[in-house]
């Protein structure tokens, strides 16, 4: 067991949360190691990710979070040179029945309130953002154009290289097995190759986020979900927004795809109900329903030629709403666990408000944010907009 080294603060997960937050603690001088199980970064839910960037969403945490999010993805190579596949494509929510007309609709004043550039199109409107569209039953939709998709993998890389440079540590192919506890403050972490002291721990562990608490004594109701994805070959344009279908059907809750900067169309669903735990494994029936949705939707993707399929995990919390805060019974202990497959577009303006927390900085729109991730809040309702 290798020697112990002491750090300001110790992140548990080299993924799409932990990463950008070792760059903006190493940002502010900070300290920081980072601790994964696997060979590299991003090796766990990020690269299974297919890219989406939105701060389209229902409530003003992560409307907040997203919109810095988008700042920092789509600023990223001017700034620092790194090509992440950014493209400023945007988001639309399509509505051909009653029930998801009034869904968006009443969303667009939560959204607009705080800050969301997103409109409601009618009909023909919408047709002119996405021409290929089923006209038949169309009402319209929402479409935010600030929105867009970039390269889990190639960001993630960037945000791990610049935090490198920075000073932070990053430690592979290393698992965390418990935590060194005195006088109710956490004082380092423990792995199968060593200890390393530490004033703060963040456990980003993703998918494993509730076994990790566990490891401290604390109950994280975090569980993995099931959720595949596939990748088509490349063609030319026809398409610019995410395309989301939120009409639940038997097996399905919803469905979403887009075209990437390559060409090829990239897809997801949203199991219902929901397949738990961890499971990586593709299944034959994902690939015929979620084509006779898209299809449905767009009669021209039928001649598309799929190339690939995968299956990654979301870590669900019980309301949708990831679980971002300290712990009570655990000092200098934060969690920032439950993305609910969002990890990808809240990590970057997640990390910049964990580096504000540790630093002791937060202000009160901060505060407003971590009321609503809070992990002692009632988990009553749902997030409308998974």
């Amino acid at each position: 067991m290798t020697a112990n080294r002491s750090y300001d603060v110790v992140i548990v997960g080299a993924g799409s949360v932990g990463a950008p937050a070792a760059l903006s603690l190493a940002e502010a001088g900070l300290r920081v190691l980072v601790i994964d199980q696997y060979p590299s970064v991003g090796q766990g839910s990020n690269k299974r990710a297919i890219g989406g960037l939105r701060a389209t969403h229902s409530d003003p945490a992560k409307i907040r979070l997203c919109l810095r999010s988008l700042e920092v993805f789509s600023t990223w190579e001017e700034r620092f040179g790194d090509k992440i596949e950014w493209r400023k494509g945007g988001y639309s929510f399509v509505a051909y029945r009653g029930e998801e007309e009034r869904t968006l609709k009443e969303l667009l004043v939560v959204q607009k309130k705080y800050g969301l550039n997103i409109d409601w199109l009618d009909r023909q409107a919408f047709l002119e953002v996405i021409p290929d569209l089923n006209p038949e039953g169309l009402i319209g939709g929402t479409f935010s154009p600030d929105d867009g998709h970039a390269s889990p993998l190639l960001a993630i890389h960037a945000f791990y290289s610049r935090a490198k440079k920075l000073g932070a540590e990053f430690l592979f192919n290393e698992k965390v097995t418990g935590y060194d506890i005195d006088g109710g403050r956490v004082r380092g972490v423990r792995t199968d190759k060593g200890k390393y002291g530490a004033a703060v721990v963040i456990n980003a562990a993703g998918p494993w986020g509730m076994e990790m608490a566990a490891l401290a004594g604390i109950d994280v109701p975090v569980r993995p979900d099931s959720h595949e994805g596939a990748v088509t070959e490349a063609v030319a344009r026809f398409l610019e927004p995410m395309v989301v279908d939120i009409r639940p059907v038997a097996g399905s809750a919803n469905y979403y795809f887009y075209q990437h900067d390559t060409g090829q169309v990239i897809f997801c669903i949203t199991p219902s109900p929901s397949i738990w735990g961890l499971d990586v494994r593709e299944t034959s029936s994902f690939l015929p329903m979620v084509a006779r949705r898209m299809v449905d939707l767009i009669p021209r993707l039928r001649n598309l030629r799929v190339r690939r399929t995968w299956r990654g995990l979301y870590p669900m919390t019980p309301d949708g709403f990831p679980i971002v805060g300290w712990t009570h019974d655990l000092e200098s202990y934060m969690l920032a666990v439950g993305m609910c497959g969002q990890g990808f577009m809240l990590g970057p303006g997640l990390g910049e408000l964990m580096a504000r927390m540790v630093l002791g900085k937060t202000d009160e729109k901060d505060r407003e944010t971590l009321s609503y991730l809070s992990p002692y809040r009632e988990f009553v309702g749902q997030e409308k907009l998974k």
